[in-house]
């Protein structure tokens, strides 16, 4: 294990006194940042293989850098590195540590570069795995919706508008918009990747450096797409963190409408479905109760991811150019988003298979309420009748209904046509649940058929 040198800065030329110990426990940032130490090798390694081609530094002292930055990464990965607070920062810690190790070659890596276009790059190339990690995740989120919409395809279930019974629609159909919603989420996930792949390292401080550096030979080694066109934004720059966040915090919206609708379908008053054991937890005092637990809590952490948002969004908003070292809180907030999304999607892929459907419960919900009115609306409209003169015919029937306690397809065809003398007893081909959600029977509808259609589709563009 490296010793522990607290007090030995690697910019301490300038200053005659030593850091207030307070100062420094306030400033450190490598209790966090510490994260990043495999992407922040990477980089460095890139950076003194770019030295060693132009001929800032031998071939021989990058061999021992690349070498030493190697063992520093297997010390890490054992737990076998002690982080110095004194050092400030994983940067700090990592180059300390390889100037233990190898001697004079260690401090020539920070040529041509500042921490300040360090963080920025390191920042970028842990995002860009974290995209790509999220992007697979609500593919795999996808495709087990996918198969339970097929499960589900012709199970119906009530429709709601502000809560209250509006339509028939299938389970599958359901599902399918939750499907639709973590597609966007996916769209923008991949559109975001575009701008957190383009390398800053090289903008040094905030005006470059005056050495014959290569940015493009670095940035291909790293895997960047572009370099950044200007210094002075490149490292003080965070738009692509709060882009990511914002995506971030856009999905858990998306899974926490998801979680509620869990949690109210779960509950006794609605019955339509039953969460696994093994995601739910029991009460301390109430012996019968089953919790669900897991969409509580995906419903409660979208507030968090929210709040790094709005954390990082008001971080940026008042800073000058360029580098700030406000910027050191902007990590905190971006690592909590990532790794709260990442644990809600794997929670939700694994729970979506085992949840089970109450489909009688469903179906019986969905007689409640009258939910065929806008069927038998659209029935005396093909009969001749004016919309908004049907909708009051069927608005008369429905009071009729509720005073009399019958659900509309229970109506005789003589309490029927009390109502409109158009009606005959075809109408009831229409007032059944199968018939109203086979009625929309067009691309985006609740048909069976559509809703099939829809998955073919939904198939096809995750495997492509």
């Amino acid at each position: 294990m490296s010793s522990q040198q607290d007090d030995k800065k690697l910019w301490d030329g300038r200053f005659a006194e030593r850091t207030n110990v307070l100062v420094e426990a306030f400033s450190e940032s490598v209790s966090f940042d510490q994260r990043l130490y495999a992407h922040d090798i990477l980089g460095s390694m890139a950076h003194a293989k770019m030295l060693a081609e132009v001929g800032v530094i031998t071939d021989t002292d990058r061999d021992n850098i690349l070498k030493g930055l190697e063992q520093i990464q297997l010390d890490i990965e054992r737990d076998d590195l002690f982080w110095s607070t004194g050092l400030e920062d994983v940067h700090m810690n990592i180059e300390a540590r390889l100037t233990e190790r190898i001697g004079e070659a260690g401090k020539k890596l920070h040529t041509g570069r500042s921490r300040n276009d360090q963080i920025a790059t390191d920042m970028r190339l842990y995002l860009r795995d974290k995209v790509d990690r999220i992007v697979t995740l609500l593919k795999t989120v996808r495709s087990r919706l996918i198969d339970r919409a097929e499960t589900e395809a012709d199970t119906i279930m009530p429709g709601f508008t502000h809560m209250q019974v509006a339509q028939p629609v299938t389970f599958g159909h359901h599902l399918m918009a939750w499907q639709e919603m973590f597609r966007r989420d996916s769209e923008r996930m991949q559109d975001c990747r575009k701008r957190v792949n383009v390398m800053p390292l090289g903008c040094a401080a905030l005006a470059g450096t005056s050495y014959p550096i290569n940015r493009h030979m670095t940035m291909k080694l790293l895997g960047f797409e572009a370099v950044t066109e200007n210094s002075l934004d490149a490292v003080s720059d965070r738009d692509f963190a709060i882009e990511f966040t914002s995506v971030c915090a856009l999905i858990m919206t998306h899974l926490s409408r998801l979680s509620e609708e869990i949690i109210i379908w779960a509950s006794p008053q609605f019955d339509f479905i039953e969460l696994p054991d093994s995601f739910c937890t029991g009460s301390s005092i109430m012996p019968q109760k089953k919790n669900p637990d897991v969409p509580e809590l995906i419903r409660g952490r979208a507030g968090r991811v929210t709040g790094d948002l709005v954390a990082l969004l008001t971080l940026m908003k008042s800073q000058p150019l360029a580098y700030n070292r406000d910027n050191q809180s902007d990590k905190e907030p971006l690592f909590n988003a990532a790794d709260t999304v990442e644990i809600c999607l794997l929670l939700l892929a694994d729970m979506t298979p085992l949840i089970k459907t109450k489909a009688d419960h469903m179906r019986k919900a969905a007689l409640c309420g009258f939910s065929t009115a806008t069927d038998l609306t659209d029935y005396l409209v093909r009969k001749g009748i004016p919309f908004r003169d049907a909708h009051k015919i069927v608005g008369k029937s429905v009071a009729y209904g509720i005073k009399n306690n019958k659900d509309l397809s229970e109506f005789s065809l003589d309490e029927l046509q009390q109502f409109s003398q158009q009606i005959t007893d075809d109408v009831y081909q229409i007032l059944t649940l199968e018939g109203s959600v086979a009625a929309r029977n067009h691309i985006g509808g609740t048909a069976p058929e559509q809703v099939r259609a829809a998955i073919r589709r939904a198939r096809a563009e995750l495997d492509s």
